[in-house]
């Protein structure tokens, strides 16, 4: 007998009270519209539910609410989410539901009613506990509220995450370590430090186009990488993904193992990617990224997609491998079987002599020089 798969499920929340100058994701600025937004939480369910009747039986593993900033949320409407997801995919044990949140102290005091709907997880966007580093990136709070909110994040929720940005323009090795290390007092499980990427159409996109500022170069990101991962090992944390950190293997996030590991995720809400089984075949979908689109799609067809694209095996093999070397364990061959790899494939060899990949009959993993490059790797691989 099949067991049923798992399930992990995405929520995009789409709304902020300011949007960051470095965000270039499907994000708008909240304007107290109360009626759209319970109008979207209904299309929401909506949405879930008819998605369910299409890919039948599934064990629900986690509901990840990301944005956007969903700590904006009503908390009865995402306790709803939460209810409905487990209804229609029964789970088989536990469920890690996780909440995005960034720490004003406005979105602190809503925490106990959030872990009362049935948020468990929190991912904090502290970002930086400097307070001109964090008017320089555009944040909302200070870091005092940053501070305060850990401190009420661990009395509320079972687990707490705290998300940082390096990389910044003047920023030192020696002043990343001490931002760290002042992060890892306030008490999280998990770390996630990200590097400041440019990305095209966003403000610091623009503002570096025309000559604002620069940032740094690459020999300081690989020194600022280095050091992120020799202050988060020295305190007991795993770096088991490219920029995830955890003390220990239950404080991983299993939402996100789900989707590394090539497990199906439905996305509902503006602008939700998504990958499930249609039809036999791993499907590629995204829901209309205008807020009023996408009520308008789950209006009429009951689902919110502007996208949905059954994918051939060998752009599924090629997202598999992109999304698998990220994690320590790396992606099976046979997962990636499209891509007619093997130990002695002249793609992968030249990387196995540089130290970037380990792979073996069964399995390919990126080592830690090789996460460093992955873009690099995944390229020369997959060409």
């Amino acid at each position: 007998m099949t067991e049923t798969p798992t399930l992990a499920v995405y929520v995009h929340w789409p709304y902020c009270s300011r949007i960051c100058p470095y965000c270039d994701f499907n994000v708008v600025r909240d304007r107290g519209k109360a009626a759209e937004q319970a109008a979207l939480a209904a299309a929401i369910i909506r949405d879930m539910e008819e998605q369910a009747a299409r890919i039948g039986p599934r064990r629900l593993a986690s509901v990840f609410f990301g944005g956007g900033t969903p700590s904006l949320m009503d908390p009865d409407a995402l306790g709803r989410v939460v209810e409905t997801a487990r209804r229609l995919f029964p789970a088989s044990g536990p469920v890690e539901v996780t909440l995005e949140a960034n720490p004003t102290d406005a979105e602190a005091a809503r925490f106990a009613a959030f872990a009362a709907a049935g948020v468990e997880r929190l991912s904090l966007g502290v970002q930086s506990l400097d307070d001109d580093a964090l008017k320089f990136l555009g944040r909302n709070h200070t870091g005092a509220e940053a501070r305060r909110a850990a401190e009420m994040a661990r009395a509320a929720f079972p687990r707490l995450s705290l998300d940082m940005i390096c990389a910044r323009p003047g920023q030192s090795v020696t002043g990343w370590r001490a931002e760290l290390a002042a992060a890892l007092t306030l008490g999280p499980e998990h770390v996630s430090p990200y590097q400041l990427t440019i990305e095209p159409g966003t403000a610091f996109g623009r503002a570096v186009e025309r000559g604002a500022w620069r940032p740094p170069g690459g020999d300081l990101g690989a020194d600022l990488y280095d050091a992120t991962q020799a202050v988060l090992e020295a305190a007991g944390f795993e770096a088991y993904e490219v920029s995830n950190h955890a003390r220990g293997e239950a404080a991983r996030s299993r939402h996100n193992m789900m989707i590394w590991e090539g497990a199906e995720y439905l996305g509902v809400g503006p602008g939700a990617h998504g990958r499930i089984v249609l039809d036999g075949g791993r499907t590629a979908t995204r829901g209309a990224r205008g807020i009023g689109d996408y009520l308008a799609r789950v209006g009429a067809t009951g689902v919110g997609f502007d996208e949905i694209e059954q994918l051939n095996p060998r752009a599924a093999a090629e997202e598999r491998l992109l999304l698998g070397l990220r994690i320590a364990q790396g992606v099976p061959l046979a997962e990636i079987a499209a891509l007619e790899l093997s130990p002695t494939d002249p793609r992968a060899a030249p990387l196995v002599d540089m130290g970037l990949i380990d792979i073996d009959a069964h399995r390919l993993r990126a080592t830690a020089a090789g996460r460093l490059v992955l873009d690099r790797v995944i390229a020369e691989l997959a060409g």
